[in-house]
């Protein structure tokens, strides 16, 4: 791949896919784009509509110049800009905050192009817009939502839902599962891989003998037994499982203090045992400066930690924090691998 003034080859080239169009993604992305340190930290291919990123302009006048590319060889070594691939996908015009099937298959042609990029090493990872499930679903595809795609895509067998900022990280061991069900969930083995996969993600941004936290499930983390047998059965065993394998890892911890533990920096992530566990603290901390990964891939994939916000779309009012702290985490994670490499 060639290299331009925008593609710099000192700097991780990451593929940005624009989302649905109807929402906020496309605002957010300009208004990103537009930041001289978002841009100092990574080298942007758009996988999206350029006629939609160029009509952003009206809320971010200082987005650089972009340019269309048919394929990632395309990109020019002459041109002073963003390049931005369409993957032969041209969304309909825009409707603000309107649910629509079509606008829902272009953002996961994006998304696929993008995988397929990551896999292909033409980029090093992937930094996504938020999609609306729903849209998705309607426009045929049968995944909803970027995670359950990109592991199809990837043959990837389990993914972990996890939420970082630079005071808090949570890996969940399920993510989108009803009370009852994610009861059920809380096994030996999950909590274990879920372990594992903070390790693994701490290790590659350059943590040095990381201290990772598990919450328990039940109020006061069971109390030896007295509200419930998960931390006895399943959890203090993975722990001890974890530790024996070289991770410092401790718990379980009673779910009401073990947040604001790592908030405070005792510990550097903590497993939760559940969606909401983890969410509610992380999101009264950091509601705008929160990034979403999903771990197990084999590439980076980092989004902002909110949806497509209809509501708002159109009216020039989102705001662009957590998709520059999801670009940034994306940009010193591959930057981190690289000098690994190295």
């Amino acid at each position: 791949m060639s290299m331009n003034s925008t593609i710099n080859a000192s700097l991780p080239i990451l593929g940005v896919t624009m989302g649905d169009c109807n929402g906020v993604g496309p605002e957010i992305l300009a208004k990103a784009l537009s930041r001289p340190a978002i841009m100092a930290v990574f080298s942007p291919v758009v996988f999206g509509s350029l006629s939609t990123l160029d009509s952003m302009r009206e809320y971010a006048p200082d987005m650089p110049a972009c340019y269309a590319i048919d394929s990632l060889d395309a990109i020019r070594s002459d041109a002073n800009g963003i390049p931005v691939y369409d993957a032969g996908c041209a969304p309909p015009s825009l409707r603000p905050g309107a649910l629509d099937a079509e606008m829902g298959r272009c953002a996961a042609v994006w998304i696929e192009a993008a995988a397929k990029a990551a896999l292909a090493g033409h980029i090093r990872g992937m930094v996504t817009c938020p999609v609306n499930k729903e849209g998705m679903l309607l426009s045929g595809c049968p995944y909803p939502g970027h995670t359950p795609l990109l592991a199809a895509l990837t043959n990837t067998q389990e993914c972990h839902m996890s939420l970082f900022s630079d005071r808090m990280r949570i890996v969940h061991i399920t993510a989108h599962l009803s009370m009852a069900n994610a009861v059920k969930a809380v096994t030996k083995e999950r909590v274990l891989r879920a372990i594992n996969a903070g390790a693994t993600v701490l290790d590659k941004l350059g943590f040095r003998a990381p201290r990772i936290a598990v919450a328990g499930l039940n109020p006061h983390a069971g109390e030896s037994g007295a509200f419930g047998a998960e931390e006895t059965d399943a959890i203090a065993p993975a722990i001890a499982m974890a530790a024996d394998a070289g991770i410092h890892c401790f718990g379980p911890f009673s779910p009401d203090s073990v947040f604001q533990r790592m908030y405070t920096g005792e510990f550097d992530l903590v497993v939760a045992m559940y969606h909401d566990q983890g969410h509610i603290p992380f999101k009264l901390a950091t509601m705008d400066a929160g990034v979403h990964v999903t771990l197990g891939l084999p590439f980076i994939r980092t989004s902002p930690d909110h949806g497509t916000a209809y509501d708002i779309a159109g009216r020039g009012t989102a705001r662009e924090g957590s998709l520059c702290a999801a670009i940034e985490l994306a940009a010193q994670w591959a930057s981190h691998a690289r000098e690994q490499s190295l």
